[in-house]
């Protein structure tokens, strides 16, 4: 990818309020300087300003605003149920991590390019009407996967009424709800993964004190096994494949 595209998403990220613009068509460096120009009146010193502190804040609303921060949580739950300690390293999980969130926010990047940037480009809208234009199809997103619990304890925090349709949830409080469901959902599936792997340490455990190897630890012996098993039912496959029917 071009450093322009690059640059270019990043900034159109934080303007829309969530990373998923990040996936949207590249159109280079020509339409980042269009975009910071509508919004700084074309002062280079402050279009450099601007665009360090959107990459700056990237990365937050990428944890916070897809689905990264329950994919991330399984794998780490995976990696300890399974005994592994630091395989696969933390860089390969969030780099898978990436790669499975790039997949699944891609049609709501697809659709900010089409709702908000491209109208922004051809001075179709105003920046702010962008933003809000944007905002759509990120709030339907995450909304879809938001307890309804959650929303309704934001709501009390702000002390607003409920809304009538779902177009009227702030993003401040459809933000703070879905990233307390992704981590719901990514603490339900960490505990349903180590059962089956708590009950091999258990066997063992009870295996091993019961002829009497007491000098050697029992995690020693199920590690092997853990693994085994997991190779053996295509573990990677079974669980990806469930967290992305998940979003589905």
């Amino acid at each position: 990818m071009r450093v322009g595209s690059i640059l270019r998403a990043a900034s159109w990220a934080v303007l829309v309020a969530g990373p998923a613009a990040a996936w949207a068509k590249p159109q280079g460096w020509s339409s980042l300087n269009q975009s910071l120009n509508h919004l700084s009146g074309g002062t280079a010193p402050w279009n450099i300003m601007v665009l360090l502190t959107l990459l700056t804040l990237l990365p937050a609303l990428l944890l916070s605003m897809t689905p990264f921060v329950r994919l991330l949580v399984v794998f780490h739950f995976l990696r300890q149920a399974l005994g592994t300690q630091t395989t696969p390293s933390n860089q390969t999980l969030i780099g898978l991590a990436l790669l499975l969130t790039y997949f699944l926010m891609q049609p709501v990047g697809v659709a900010i390019q089409q709702q908000a940037l491209v109208p922004f480009e051809n001075n179709q809208v105003s920046a702010l009407e962008a933003v809000a234009l944007g905002a759509g199809p990120l709030r339907h997103f995450m909304l879809k996967y938001t307890r309804e619990k959650d929303l309704g304890l934001f709501l009390e925090l702000a002390k607003q009424p409920r809304p009538g349709r779902p177009e009227d949830v702030p993003m401040r409080i459809v933000a703070p709800a879905y990233l307390l469901s992704e981590l719901h959902a990514g603490f339900q599936i960490g505990a349903a993964l180590f059962l089956p792997f708590l009950v091999i340490d258990l066997v063992v455990a009870a295996v091993t004190t019961s002829v009497g190897m007491l000098q050697l630890p029992p995690v020693v012996i199920s590690t092997p096994l853990k693994i085994l098993l997991f190779v053996m039912v295509d573990g990677w496959n079974l669980l990806v494949g469930s967290l992305m029917r998940s979003f589905s």
